[in-house]
């Protein structure tokens, strides 16, 4: 995701303080990101001092889909947001659902990457048969020509994180472009839309740990996000004035499915499990 060019964006840090902002703040369309493909608004945002740069997804330039309900991506992204954060994790920038200049909308701090190719230290094509030290497998991908290169992402602690949480959201679309690594080491993921369906709908390039043991710090968060999505609990409340009651349900079901079994999710077949294209 780039900026459109001579617009610097200005961002605040991540926090209630960038979740106000970008609630409260004038929305200033600046550009169009024309990479997305739904409707992405490169804008500025500023209240009360501040000012930061942001991305802005109308629900009017959302394109139906055959397998979710037309006008809810933006919703889904704000709650994506909500897990992320229940989690102590911080792995999805601040994000608000609110009114702009097209409509309603999902509203998202931008953030600024290390590099342009941003899954640059986290995935590579390896012409090898075993990944090496610090690699988890994904599988071969055509290169060309009729040969074959491995699909590697790194083992990393911030991707093992975002496996989860891709899990417990049920993500359809997690590809290496919507991996954002910061100067100061944190890693965002973005482009949550097609998240939270009741059918097991989980594609991903971080399978790396599929079948393999849940930390158990890791386990500790799922606890805590089982609670947090009990009946009545505050985190309950938002996600119900976000997605369906069956959606909710099902979040619900795919925590605690995780915990039983204590083990990062497999690949069913049923579904494709590897986004097209994969970047």
């Amino acid at each position: 995701m780039s900026a459109p060019e001579r617009i610097p964006p200005r961002n605040v840090t991540p926090g209630a303080a960038s979740a106000e902002l970008l609630a409260q703040g004038e929305l200033t369309v600046r550009g169009r990101i024309r990479e997305a493909s739904n409707a992405a608004l490169f804008c500025t945002v500023a209240y009360d001092g501040q000012e930061a740069a942001c991305v802005y997804k109308p629900v009017a330039g959302e394109r139906p889909l055959w397998d979710f309900p037309d006008g809810t991506l933006a919703a889904r992204e704000v709650a994506a947001y909500e897990v992320s954060e229940a989690t102590g994790w911080g792995l999805v920038p601040p994000t608000v659902l609110r009114d702009g200049p097209y409509g309603e909308g999902m509203v998202q701090l931008w953030v600024e990457v290390t590099a342009d190719d941003t899954g640059a230290e986290l995935l590579a094509l390896l012409d090898a048969e075993e990944p090496g030290p610090g690699w988890k497998a994904i599988g071969f991908a055509e290169v060309g020509r009729g040969r074959t290169a491995l699909l590697v992402h790194a083992d990393d602690e911030r991707l093992r994180r975002l496996a989860v949480l891709d899990a417990v959201i049920n993500n359809a679309d997690r590809k290496g472009g919507h991996l954002l690594p910061t100067p100061d080491g944190h890693l965002y993921g973005i482009d949550h839309g097609v998240t939270f369906h009741v059918e097991n709908k989980l594609r991903t390039l971080l399978w790396g740990w599929a079948g393999e043991p849940l930390p158990p710090d890791v386990l500790g968060v799922l606890e805590s996000l089982q609670d947090a999505l009990t009946d009545g609990a505050p985190l309950a409340t938002r996600l119900s004035g976000l997605i369906t009651a069956s959606e909710l349900h099902a979040t619900r079901a795919r925590v605690n499915a995780l915990l039983t079994s204590a083990t990062h999710p497999e690949p069913t077949g049923d579904w494709p499990a590897i986004p097209w294209p994969p970047v």
